[in-house]
């Protein structure tokens, strides 16, 4: 029996070379996302002061913290996107257990993302009208720094020591990024509060596998385009 043309589904077909740019678009709007609010951070907040709210009776300063602070939800959807297209990437061969912890690791790193951006937001959005007292401004500080410092980016380690895990048994990424990886997980899991600035270890390492993964699709795509047969 005679049957038509086989038409392909166009999204099936685009999948192969459109994922793996996705998720390095998504991995490295998130690194430069979350940098940036980083460093603003740690420019404008002391890490150790004598009067807690000093900083804030400077206006440059304010206003540099606010910017961070209105920046990290779009690193954490940044985030999200890369953990789907991650996810899609891998495929049939993700692992349950490992995937499990991936997600949740993800997951509860941008949790505590949001909640300390939006306990340390609540404090300075109530400084035109009742600027709170030393105690209280003491406690924000606290409870945002112990949330990104303690918890995040211990969820950040464990999220990638997983992300290693799995690219090591799938092989999609190059072995200098695994051990990249398993270095920084290391740091950030003993030693993160050494400094505040090995904090920029878990986008960084993030920016170069976005970029090798952006590296990787585009030569994928070249060879697949130059392989084809033309008429």
């Amino acid at each position: 029996m005679h049957e038509g043309p086989i038409v392909p589904d166009p999204l099936r077909a685009r999948s192969p070379l459109r994922t793996p740019r996705a998720a390095a678009l998504a991995g490295i709007i998130f690194s430069v996302l979350l940098m940036a609010a980083l460093v603003l951070l740690r420019l404008s907040v002391p890490a150790r002061s004598e009067v807690p709210g000093a900083w804030l009776t400077d206006s440059g300063r304010r206003t540099a913290v606010a910017v961070a602070l209105n920046i990290v939800p779009f690193a954490g959807i940044a985030f999200l996107w890369f953990i789907g297209v991650i996810r899609d990437r891998i495929g049939e061969r993700e692992d349950r257990f490992f995937a499990t912890v991936f997600l949740g690791s993800g997951l509860l790193f941008v949790s505590m993302l949001f909640v300390g951006a939006a306990v340390a937001g609540g404090l300075i959005a109530e400084l035109p009208s009742s600027p709170p007292g030393p105690g209280t401004l003491a406690l924000g500080r606290d409870v945002t720094s112990i949330l990104l410092n303690v918890y995040a980016m211990r969820m950040a380690a464990v999220f990638t020591l997983t992300t290693v895990t799995i690219a090591r048994r799938t092989e999609i990424v190059r072995r200098w990024l695994t051990v990249a990886g398993l270095v920084s997980a290391l740091v950030l899991l003993i030693g993160v509060g050494l400094s505040p600035w090995v904090e920029l270890l878990f986008p960084a390492w993030i920016l170069a596998l976005s970029i090798d993964i952006l590296a990787a699709g585009l030569k994928a795509s070249s060879a697949g385009t130059g392989g084809a047969p033309r008429a």
